[in-house]
């Protein structure tokens, strides 16, 4: 059965598509953030963004209450993609580790596995979610969690001006802390796939051995890519972060 439209959100298509890029959100973020590239993309490229629920489309919906509900929900999404045909899977923060969960559970369940994995600004999840993951925590206040907001962008201006529509930006982020929170890594679990990490050179979350760690859990190519900036990069190495994408342009094979 195929995920509903408000799940699986299309920012780009076309008639006969190589690949098609899926992208998983990170704490607090939507399918918006995407938008952006659309214009870097290969005309052969699709785009889609998973949208969790409790927002945009599916706003009238209970947020998520545990990781294993987001990620169950998640792969829904990723397998209705999955089945259309070839596909890249890319998560950004904790998106990233979401990337990673759900590649594992479309294995185990059978689905087609991307032609590649690409996490972006996460540590490696065999550790769990250790201090230095929890740089935004439940226990901030809200003016904090939306100071964070703002200063990475992810608040349009529109939002900032309007007190009602801050305040469920401040929801939407504490749900998804929640949930994070509740992520427990199963040992043993590793992907088959070719993975591709980026990382921040200026990035205080992410940890020394970010590389080396994340090449242990696949049995695939890997690849680690250290790019300006911090936790988002700088704003022109994230508009245009898809170039990098080795996969993206690489054979059908998706080497790395």
């Amino acid at each position: 059965m195929s995920a509903p439209d408000t799940t699986v959100v299309r920012l780009k298509s076309s008639l006969d598509p190589a690949r098609t890029l899926v992208c998983l959100g990170f704490c607090g973020g939507g399918t918006a953030t995407y938008h952006s590239w659309i214009p870097v993309l290969p005309d052969d490229v699709d785009l889609v963004a998973i949208c969790y629920p409790g927002r945009e489309g599916r706003f009238a919906e209970e947020c998520a209450q545990t990781w294993s509900e987001l990620a169950a929900d998640t792969a829904q999404g990723v397998a209705s993609v999955a089945a259309q045909g070839p596909y890249v899977l890319f998560g950004h923060s904790m998106g990233g580790w979401m990337a990673f969960d759900v590649t594992a559970r479309l294995a185990a369940a059978g689905a087609p596995a991307p032609q590649a994995l690409v996490v972006s600004a996460c540590n490696a999840p065999d550790r769990g979610v250790t201090d230095r993951d929890r740089f935004l925590a439940q226990g901030q206040r809200d003016d904090e969690l939306l100071d964070w907001m703002r200063t990475h962008g992810l608040l349009p201006d529109h939002v900032l001006d309007e007190p009602e529509l801050t305040e469920m930006a401040v929801e939407l982020m504490r749900a998804d802390l929640r949930a994070r929170d509740t992520f427990h890594y199963t040992p043993g679990t590793r992907v088959d796939v070719p993975l591709q990490v980026f990382s921040g050179d200026r990035d205080p979350v992410i940890g020394a051995d970010v590389g080396s760690r994340w090449a242990g859990l696949t049995d695939g190519a890997f690849r680690h890519d250290v790019l300006p900036g911090g936790h988002f990069y700088t704003p022109e190495v994230w508009r245009d972060l898809p170039t990098r994408i080795a996969s993206l342009t690489s054979p059908a094979t998706a080497a790395l």
